[in-house]
C-alpha cells in the first residue's frame, strides 16, 4: 500500500476511467477501497454516460478529478459550457487551437464564478495521436509536430491558462522555451514493453517525468491491468525513484 511518503509521487498519477459507464467505473475504483483516492480522469464516453452529478459525487468522495471534455467552439458557447462545470472543482480540457478568444472567454467564466474549489483550465496542443504526416497532410498544418505545440502552448500561456496536455516528447520544451511554471500534462503513456494503440507519440512514465511532465495520465496500462492497484503503485514508485535523483 502507498504509504505517506509516496504522496507527491501519487498526485502525478492519474487514471483515466476509460469506461462506458458508471456501472463498470465504480467497481473498478472500489478496488482501492480504504486506501487514499486516486486521481482520476472522466472523460467524454463516461462523462456523457454518468453527467456532471456522478462527477460532483466522485469529488464529494475525495477524488482529484481530471474532467477532460476538450471543448473547441466558439467563445460564447465554451464559455456557458465552462460556467455549468465551474462549481465541480475539476481540472477542464479545452482544445488550444480553438484560440485566444475562446480560451480568454473560459477563463472569463472561471474567474467570474464563487466557490472554494476554482475549476482549473488545461489546454490540449497536439493529441498524441496526432504524428508528422497526419498534421501536415491531412489537418493541412505545415512544419514539425513540437513546433505546433510550443506555439499553441504560448497561447495558452498569453489566454492565461493552468496548463496544457501534450506528449511526453514536448513538456521539457514547453517548460524551458514557455515558461517552467505552466503545468504539463502527459497522456499516451505505456509501460515497457506495452502495444501503442491509437498512440503516437507515448513514453513511459520514467521517461516522462525525466522529461518534464508535471501529471500523467496511464490509461489502459492500470484498468487493463491484472491488477490494477499494484500497476499503479508500481508506476508511482517509478516516479518516487526519479523524484529521489535516480537516474538510472
Amino acid at each position: 500500500m502507498i504509504g505517506p511518503s509516496e504522496r507527491k509521487a501519487a498526485s502525478r498519477v492519474i487514471i483515466a476511467l476509460d469506461f462506458p459507464s458508471p456501472l463498470e467505473a465504480e467497481p473498478f475504483l472500489a478496488r482501492w477501497g480504504g486506501r487514499e483516492k486516486p486521481f482520476v480522469k472522466v472523460g467524454m464516453q463516461l462523462f456523457y454516460a454518468a453527467g456532471p452529478v456522478w462527477v460532483k459525487g466522485l469529488v464529494e468522495a475525495g477524488y482529484p478529478v481530471f474532467l477532460d471534455l476538450k471543448l473547441h467552439d466558439i467563445p460564447h458557447t465554451v464559455a456557458g459550457a465552462v460556467s455549468s462545470l465551474t462549481r465541480l472543482g475539476v481540472r477542464l480540457t479545452l482544445h488550444a487551437s480553438g484560440g485566444r478568444a475562446m480560451m480568454e472567454a473560459a477563463r472569463e467564466a472561471v474567474e467570474a464564478a464563487s466557490g472554494p474549489e476554482p475549476l482549473r483550465l488545461l489546454a490540449v496542443t497536439q493529441l498524441t495521436s496526432t504524428d508528422q504526416r497526419m498534421m501536415n497532410e491531412e489537418l493541412g498544418i505545415s512544419g514539425p509536430v513540437r513546433e505546433s505545440v510550443l506555439n499553441l502552448a504560448h497561447l495558452a500561456r498569453r489566454s492565461g491558462i493552468d496548463g496544457v496536455v501534450c506528449s511526453g516528447e514536448e513538456a521539457a520544451w514547453i517548460k524551458a522555451q514557455v515558461s517552467g511554471e505552466l503545468l504539463t500534462v502527459t497522456p499516451g503513456i505505456r509501460l515497457e514493453g506495452q502495444e501503442r494503440g491509437d498512440q503516437k507519440r507515448v513514453m513511459t512514465p520514467e521517461a516522462a517525468v525525466r522529461g518534464g511532465a508535471d501529471l500523467l495520465v496511464v490509461g489502459r496500462p492500470i484498468i487493463r491491468s491484472a491488477d490494477p492497484v499494484a500497476t499503479y503503485e508500481a508506476i508511482v514508485e517509478q516516479i518516487q525513484w526519479k523524484e529521489r535523483g535516480h537516474h538510472g
